[in-house]
């Protein structure tokens, strides 16, 4: 009975996140307002109350949430073997960054993008979200070093190219094109994969 309820305690918290991730999404954290979150997600007040005690901790959880997310994504991804090409791996991160949260569809279309871009921005305004992302973004570029490494090592990439440009350079363009499906709609992983390719292919000509 207790596995029971905690399940239903589980079950319900997430559904008070992702409704209020998709307010979020839509209005920005300092737009909403906590009857905008009840209304999507159908509950009391006091229902809501239970698990977060206002709207700033339910902003909080939703910033964990989703640099979490971004960084599980890259980290994962970076540890394939044996390692595809860049424009695969990076197109990759993409995709399972999408999967992470498939509650956060309205009419079809992702609102995941336009989240990541509203926490980015709370980091910027809170010296403890910063931090987090801080950590999370030196993790992730210490996993992607090693894969520019291993490139370096199987002959596929120039030695005397700098792991940790490459690295950086790798993580924004998988950030960059996030910020493109936030601004201008959800656009083809494959976009970013055939890009990323047409790019990798300008030593190639003859």
């Amino acid at each position: 009975m207790a596995r029971v309820s905690q399940e239903h305690l589980a079950a319900r918290r997430r559904q008070i996140l992702d409704g209020a991730a998709l307010c979020f999404a839509r209005n920005g954290f300092h737009a909403t307002s906590m009857q905008e979150v009840l209304k999507e997600v159908d509950l009391s007040a006091g229902a809501v109350y239970r698990y977060f005690r206002g709207k700033d901790e339910l902003i909080h959880a939703t910033v964990m949430e989703v640099l979490d997310d971004v960084r599980t994504a890259f980290e994962t991804v970076g540890r394939q073997t044996p390692l595809p090409p860049p424009y695969e791996l990076v197109g990759t991160v993409m995709g399972e960054i999408h999967r992470e949260r498939p509650a956060l569809r309205v009419d079809g279309a992702s609102c995941f993008p336009r989240l990541v871009v509203q926490v980015w921005s709370e980091t910027l305004r809170n010296d403890d979200l910063a931090a987090v992302i801080q950590a999370g973004f030196d993790k992730v570029r210490a996993v992607w070093v090693e894969i520019v490494k291993g490139y370096q090592e199987a002959g596929t990439m120039r030695t005397d190219a700098d792991p940790d440009a490459v690295a950086r350079t790798m993580v924004a363009a998988a950030q960059g094109f996030l910020i493109q499906q936030a601004l201008f709609g959800e656009v083809p992983i494959a976009t970013l994969q055939i890009g990323l390719r047409g790019l990798m292919s300008m030593g190639e000509v003859s």
